[in-house]
């Protein structure tokens, strides 16, 4: 039996545009100083581990960056699904309870993210739209009422 339902799908981005910009602005600055470095000292003159060291550090920048921008999050009939490098997905009959958690002073950078306890362990989705916030905001006290 499920407990909550959602009335109608809804889909929005899982960070907001000030975490977005936030992202980009610290991917450039990263990605500067990174060609700072590589300008200033020999790097082929060191070992290999130390080259794929660095390489995989700005491939997973580079990747975090793409997903950062891109991932998503979608609440409907069936659960929440947020994708990412690694998709995200509960749902609604392995839901044990639900709750909005957020940074005080800082929503404007991280907005309330959804914590949810499935059984023993906990998946926490982010919204970056109001409308997916709205939705968070309805489950959490959905879940609440229910204790």
């Amino acid at each position: 039996m499920q407990f909550y339902q959602p009335q109608t799908s809804v889909a929005g981005p899982a960070y907001g545009r000030g975490f977005k910009l936030f992202a980009s602005i610290l991917t450039l600055a990263l990605l500067g100083y990174g060609t700072s470095i590589v300008l200033r000292f020999p790097l082929l003159q060191f070992g290999f581990g130390v080259k794929a060291l660095l390489l995989a550090a700005a491939g997973m920048l580079c990747v975090s960056y793409y997903w950062f921008l891109r991932a998503e999050t979608t609440i409907d009939a069936h659960g929440i699904r947020q994708t990412w490098l690694y998709d995200k997905q509960v749902e609604w009959r392995d839901v044990r309870g639900a709750k909005m958690i957020g940074i005080p002073y800082a929503s404007w950078l991280f907005p309330p993210r959804m914590v949810v306890r499935t059984g023993n362990s906990f998946t926490t989705f982010n919204g970056g739209s109001q409308e997916v916030l709205v939705e968070f905001a309805k489950i959490s006290l959905a879940f609440q009422m229910k204790r």
